[in-house]
């Protein structure tokens, strides 16, 4: 029994491979030469049809506008109402005995300057020449020894009674002594007849002059 089962399962193997060869053998005929001919035969009935592109429909037109509507105004919005804030009054303090309040003092006028003096009815006028005033006899010996010279312009203050009472230089000589001498001689030698006044009562006066310094030949 086990070797006629084997046997018949062998026989039905090869069955089944060779119905596998036939359905191989018969496709690839079907494909290659009667699958052929069917195609050409339905290539063949088919018609060629010109497929014509239609225009483009025109352009449609834009719509017109719409008509001008009036543009309203845009709402007015009130503003917020101001908050204001109460400001509180400053406390006032009492003070039981006011502040001493201080008052500069005016600085004093200066005083007014005194008057000018009166013009005199007459000027004074030297008695005598002022050239003897100063000799050579007076020159300084420095000077004289280094031989230095000048002129020195002065003015005299006389008094009331035509004495000289001060002298002052108004040009200098350019050496010291040479000034100092003039001023020194002229108010012991100088002699003046007064000013008068219009009343005819003698009054001070200036008198202004120069001398000039030379060395003695």
């Amino acid at each position: 029994m086990a070797y006629a089962d084997h046997s018949q399962g062998s026989s039905r193997t090869v069955s089944i491979v060779i119905v596998a060869l036939i359905h191989a053998v018969l496709g690839y005929a079907f494909v290659t030469g009667l699958g052929m001919k069917y195609v050409k035969k339905a290539a063949e009935q088919l018609n060629v049809i010109d497929v014509k592109e239609e225009p483009p429909p025109p352009d449609e037109e834009p719509p017109p506008p719409p008509p001008d509507q009036p543009v309203e105004p845009p709402p007015v919005v009130s503003p917020p109402p101001i908050v204001q804030t109460p400001v509180q009054a400053p406390q006032i303090q009492s003070v039981p005995k006011p502040p001493p309040v201080f008052l500069p003092t005016p600085a004093p006028a200066p005083p007014p300057p005194p008057p000018p003096p009166a013009a005199p009815a007459s000027r004074a006028a030297p008695r005598g020449a002022p050239g003897s005033w100063v000799s050579d006899a007076d020159y300084p010996s420095r000077a004289q020894r280094e031989e230095r010279a000048g002129t020195a312009g002065f003015r005299l203050e006389i008094g009331p009674d035509g004495r000289v009472t001060s002298c002052t230089i108004t040009s200098s000589t350019g050496h010291a002594d040479l000034d100092e001498a003039t001023c020194r001689l002229l108010p012991k030698r100088a002699r003046f007849k007064p000013a008068t006044a219009v009343g005819g009562a003698p009054m001070s006066d200036t008198y202004n002059g120069r001398i000039t310094w030379r060395l003695p030949e």
